[in-house]
């Protein structure tokens, strides 16, 4: 099968090495990223007082609905980056950490942003998934490799410089988006959260983060889907086949997808027009640590119309298991209490840590009575 690979039968020493720092990575990144975040980019904003970094351009004042932002794609531009390590991290990890599924998909590559004015828009050109992994992976390695006095300086990161100039190195957007259950007569409101298995995900293994998310890309290799897939909201929509209803992701060989006759899309395009499910963008930052740029969103969804259209919902996925607060109920409640646990005392991905302190800020336009 494509993009998935067996471990070699013999080490070298360097490849126990290797390996050393990787499981080091791997077993303390929620560490790692809070040290990153505060030993070497100190004078960058954080999002919401988490470890997640951001451009002041990056991020509205208020929740901005998903579709007003206007997304520009240049297929034709190709911008400079820094010489990228040989051997290739994702060549090191395909050899001697291989993840479930691993593959070099084509994706949509951030060149430019501005999220703050009254009309907010993204450019993009095109790359692909190893773009990212090659430098946002290898720099949270050396960074390991440095606590471990493996390494004993920066340099690969000091070569990207700024994190939060997309210029200065290849940069995939993840969609990361906090799905809310929203009973409008109670006021009750739940949202789910997701582990992340790191035996089956390259990237953030071991961490908690919100559901759903994924990379900003085409669903498949077939060239029309480079402009049928250039849309945030599409991209959300494969992401909750998958994660919340496991529907397997298409192929690479696939066709474009038809979304008007594809019945997910088609319940939750309706939806949508309907009112009883509304997508914001509350910003987007940068994990200190990997350098992963996540565009962080909010998904309310009505009550009865979250039961019906995840009446089918897995407990777990491809990529790790569903969690919940222990009260038998379906996730976690958006409390104070339960936002400040996850956000700032449990291992969870930057950027969901950031999305949750930033959607209880906004709480009364994401949840109006």
């Amino acid at each position: 099968m494509p993009g998935v690979y067996e471990r070699p039968d013999v080490l070298t020493d360097a490849d126990r090495e290797w390996l050393r720092v990787r499981h080091y990575l791997r077993d303390n990144r929620y560490k790692l990223a809070v040290q990153a975040s505060r030993e070497l980019y100190p004078e960058v904003p954080r999002v919401a007082d988490t470890p997640l970094l951001a451009d002041r351009s990056w991020l509205p004042s208020t929740p901005i609905l998903l579709e007003s932002i206007e997304l520009v794609l240049d297929t034709n531009a190709a911008p400079e980056t820094p010489p990228t390590p040989e051997p290739r991290y994702s060549d090191l990890i395909r050899r001697l950490a291989p993840p479930a599924i691993f593959e070099n998909r084509p994706t949509y590559r951030l060149l430019s942003v501005r999220l703050d004015v009254e009309q907010p828009s993204m450019t993009f050109g095109l790359g692909h998934y190893f773009d990212a992994v090659d430098t946002g992976e290898s720099v949270a390695h050396e960074f390991a490799a440095i606590q471990l006095g493996v390494e004993d300086q920066v340099v690969q990161r000091s070569m990207i410089g700024n994190p939060v100039d997309p210029s200065r190195r290849p940069t995939n957007v993840a969609i990361s988006a906090l799905t809310v259950r929203h009973d409008a007569e109670t006021g009750d409101a739940r949202f789910l959260v997701h582990w992340r298995d790191p035996a089956k995900v390259g990237h953030a293994g071991g961490l908690f983060q919100v559901l759903p998310v994924g990379v900003f890309q085409p669903a498949t290799d077939h060239p029309d889907s480079v402009h049928n897939d250039f849309s945030l909201w599409r991209c959300l929509q494969r992401e909750y086949a998958e994660e919340l209803l496991g529907e397997e992701e298409p192929p690479a060989g696939a066709g474009p997808i038809d979304y008007p006759a594809w019945p997910v899309a088609v319940s939750l395009d309706y939806e949508r027009r309907q009112g009883a499910v509304r997508t914001y963008c509350l910003g987007m930052g940068v994990d200190p640590l990997t350098l992963a740029t996540d565009l962080l969103a909010v998904t309310v969804i009505d009550a009865r119309v979250f039961d019906r259209l995840f009446a089918s919902l897995v407990s777990g996925n491809s990529e790790g298991e569903l969690t919940s607060s222990g009260d038998g109920q379906i996730g976690h409640p958006l409390t104070a209490a339960e936002v400040e646990r996850l956000a700032y005392d449990e291992p969870m991905q930057a950027a969901g840590a950031a999305l949750l302190a930033l959607a209880w800020e906004h709480r009364e336009t994401l949840l109006p009575a």
